[in-house]
């Protein structure tokens, strides 16, 4: 018997004796709402999401979809959507790195285990453009810039549909995994503004928050909705003591010196949302946002006996620190209505921009006594332009029961990436120590163009058998053109019990950033730190040491689910899927540059190298991964007017490299440790680091004025993997509870709450990876590694 086979059998005792709880109890499980009625109101809502048909709901969809309700973001101690995702959908990660050159300020969220950039994030159905930050450090995502979906204020959202399932023929490139689609709220009255305050147990980490929302009629016939957050957040430490070989002699040995956790962060979000219906014809509207992140995060401490020191400007070392600033901006505006004969159209324009300018306070020790103290190390900037015509009507045909529904439309799409150099001494020879800063030579702009056009066909040829089809052609300007298909349906063997399932092919065009992308930073590779250089794959550097042109993402996509609603207000679902991905992008492992490969480098004109080991670029592997979701939602009203509302949710996901790339010829010349595809790339990174079981039992109990909100999740082991299997590291498996109980009353709502109340945890590294004691738990922790978070909130709803 296989794995995979082994796998889905435990799979299906594991949901058997799950849903025998849920039917037992009277419906344990995890609730994603704060009434009573909302799960099935979710259930019943109109799905905008995988489907263009015009009443499609969830509970009938072809495709699984999980439909969040705002409230149920909102119940949450966290103000990140993304983390807030994570805890509600066992298939989406976000784990919470740091030490990782900046990035924490725009960690990556995972679908099915796949990159973060292979999901498409969508706002109110328009495309939402990705971030200028590319993730740089040995972590989950790691080269990836996909969309900040913590730019979004949770205040702004409605409800959040999540897309399970391939969607590149429907919505175009980055859909490979699925889509998340952003519905804001429209309501033309009424308001809540909110106050939050908490910390961590340990005594750091203050958070304070203020957020506020309101809508307005326009007139009779429209409404404007707007929402606005802000937030300040102190930062958490749980690194170790400093115990480095190379530090011995230096004044800090023994000492705590390091941060780890989560950074410092200082932010303001404004969104709005808004419509005019003139008539049925004519329908003005338009949607955007604006965002501003400051954070401050740390590199490497430099010990007072380390060559990246000038022990006369700090005689007991240093602690770099890293300062982000992110500006999101982003503007939909459209016209869409009804024609005659029935024609539904929409017409819109999409406009969005992300910038990420980078600070540092450290020294250059090239630069002696006379080093700045700060640096400008460059600014980051991605923007995209978008003008979309969607046309949409339902045929009847004298040779169908039912009528057709039929899209088609097109989209042209524009987009620019641009990075500025950073102060001259920022990279002048070592650079600024922790991260350089973009050189002269690095900057540019670039941007591309692309033309698409898609037609969607659904129907039910049957009472019970519903099918949809769609497909798409994309004219890349760089890279091609490209058609995707894909082919659903859904077969209803009585109202209670339904099979669906999907075939598609999929496409995603690396992204600006991951083609320009070039920078120098610390990295931990292996259990030294060293300087990295990552570089464009058209680079000279990545040409000399075998670098190929970037290639587009192919994609297959299969699914199989059933759906069950046993008794009238449960609805149990399972959804088994593969995708296999050719060529997949990704960085290539650190090639620690040897005196022959920097012989060789120079002798070709490469001047000022200032690193130690290079990466770059590359479509070297392909990959394949199997998995299954299982959810069951279900409701339940005591006699004693206990309102219970609840959900049960378990993933199983497994990834793994089925094809790598022979190795570049000049590698292998070059030295036999220079593998561009290593172990820990092609095992972990691209693989399994995340935990492949995922469990979330979670319950909403309503009662009077009084509510209580509990979410267990259960994170399975997972394991660090290095070069050498020797180092390896598996983590246990762990559970963590949220908490939190609401008191109403009148318009005020108190609630008092706590994320991982029981102050869980994961087992801290081994001494490989501990980087001499100083780094103290796991970069790839699904839920971090900062403790239990304790917090209070306050609101006034009108």
């Amino acid at each position: 018997m296989g794995s995979y086979t082994r796998h889905l059998l435990s799979t299906a005792i594991v949901s058997a004796n799950v849903l025998g709880a849920v039917l037992w109890s009277g419906g344990a499980g995890a609730a994603q709402a704060t009434e009573d009625n909302d799960t099935a109101a979710r259930l019943d809502t109109v799905i905008v999401t995988g489907t263009r048909a015009q009443e499609r709901t969830a509970s009938a969809s072809l495709s699984p979809i999980d439909v969040i309700s705002g409230d149920s973001l909102r119940s949450s101690g966290s103000g990140e959507l993304a983390t807030v995702l994570a805890k509600l959908i066992p298939s989406i990660n976000f784990p919470r790195p740091s030490l990782v050159d900046g990035a924490e300020l725009t960690r990556p969220a995972q679908l099915r285990g796949l990159s973060p950039d292979q999901v498409l994030v969508l706002v109110n159905g328009k495309r939402r453009h990705t971030s200028a930050f590319v993730n740089l450090g040995g972590a989950v995502g790691r080269g990836s810039a996909p969309a900040d979906l913590n730019a979004i204020p949770l205040s702004a959202i409605d409800h959040i549909e999540v897309l399970r399932d391939g969607a590149s023929a429907r919505y175009g490139s980055d859909a490979i995994a699925g889509v998340i689609n952003i519905i804001l709220k429209s309501a033309d009255h009424g308001g809540s503004i909110s106050t939050k305050y908490g910390q961590y147990k340990k005594g750091d980490g203050i958070q304070r928050q203020v957020a506020g929302n309101s809508g307005f009629a326009l007139g009779d016939n429209g409404f404007v909705s707007l929402s606005g957050e802000g937030a300040n957040n102190d930062y958490t430490d749980r690194a170790g003591k400093d115990f480095r070989p190379a530090s011995v002699g230096s004044t800090t040995y023994g000492q705590h010196v390091f941060r780890q956790g989560e950074p410092e962060t200082e932010e303001g979000k404004f969104q709005f949302n808004s419509a005019y219906s003139f008539n049925d014809a004519a329908e003005l509207y338009g949607f955007g946002g604006y965002s501003k992140r400051r954070g401050e995060t740390a590199a490497f401490y430099r010990a007072s006996n380390a060559s990246n020191n000038n022990r006369v400007l700090h005689p007991n070392g240093y602690l770099p620190l890293i300062n982000g600033t992110l500006e999101d901006t982003s503007l939909v505006v459209g016209l869409r209505g009804e024609l005659l004969d029935n024609w539904h159209y929409d017409l819109s324009a999409n406009y969005g921009k992300n910038t990420y300018e980078l600070r540092t306070k450290t020294i250059n020790t090239s630069l002696g006594l006379n080093t700045p103290h700060a640096f400008d190390n460059g600014t980051l900037t991605n923007d995209q332009r978008q003008l979309s015509l969607d046309l949409s009507r339902e045929f009847s045909l004298g040779w169908l029961p039912y009528p057709v529904s039929v899209a088609f439309g097109t989209e042209y799409l524009h987009q620019g990436y641009q990075i500025e150099a950073g102060q001259p001494e920022s990279y002048y020879q070592t650079g600024s120590s922790g991260l350089g800063g973009f050189r002269d030579s690095d900057a540019g702009s670039s941007s591309r163009h692309n033309f698409a056009q898609y037609l969607d066909l659904e129907t039910n040829f049957t009472d019970k058998l519903a099918v949809s089809a769609a497909v798409r052609h994309e004219d890349y300007s760089d890279f091609g053109s490209n058609v995707s298909g894909s082919l659903s349906a859904r077969y209803d063997f009585t109202p209670r019990v339904a099979l669906r399932g999907s075939v598609s092919t999929g496409f995603r065009a690396p992204s600006l950033a991951q083609q320009n992308f070039t920078f120098t930073s610390s990295q931990l590779i292996g259990n030294t730190i060293q300087e990295s250089g990552t570089f464009a794959a058209d680079s000279q550097v990545a040409r000399l040491l075998g670098a190929e042109d970037l290639k587009a993402e192919k994609s297959r996509n299969y699914s199989l689910g059933l759906v069950l609603e046993p008794l009238d207000n449960l609805t149990v679902t399972a959804d088994l899927y593969h995708i296999d991905i050719r060529d997949r992008v990704s960085l290539s492992s650190n090639l620690v540059l040897n005196n022959t490969a920097i012989d060789y480098l120079k002798a070709n004109g490469v001047g000022n190298i200032n690193y130690t080991s290079a990466r770059y670029f590359t479509n070297a592997t392909d990959t394949s991964t199997d998995g299954v979701d299982l959810v069951a939602n279900y409701r339940y009203q005591l006699d004693n007017g206990i309102r219970w509302s609840s959900t049960v949710g378990y993933n199983y996901n497994h990834t793994k490299v089925t094809d790598v790339k022979a190795n570049p010829a000049i590698l292998d010349q070059l030295g036999v440790n220079l593998v561009r595809v290593d172990r820990r790339e092609r095992i972990g990174l691209l693989g399994d680091t995340t935990p492949q079981h995922k469990l979330s039992l979670a319950n909403d109990f309503n009662y009077g004025n009084w509510a209580l909100h509990s979410n267990l999740v259960r994170y399975g082991e997972f394991t660090s993997y290095q070069a050498d299997k020797v180092n390896d590291q598996t983590f246990s498996a762990a559970w963590l509870l949220d908490l939190a109980v609401d008191y109403k009353l009148q318009n005020w709502l108190f609630t008092l709450g706590g994320d991982n109340v029981t102050d869980k945890y994961p087992e801290k590294v081994n001494a490989y990876a501990s980087s001499g004691g100083n780094l103290a738990y796991s970069t790839f922790s699904p839920y971090g590694y900062s403790g239990a978070f304790y917090y209070a909130k306050v609101a006034y709803n009108w």
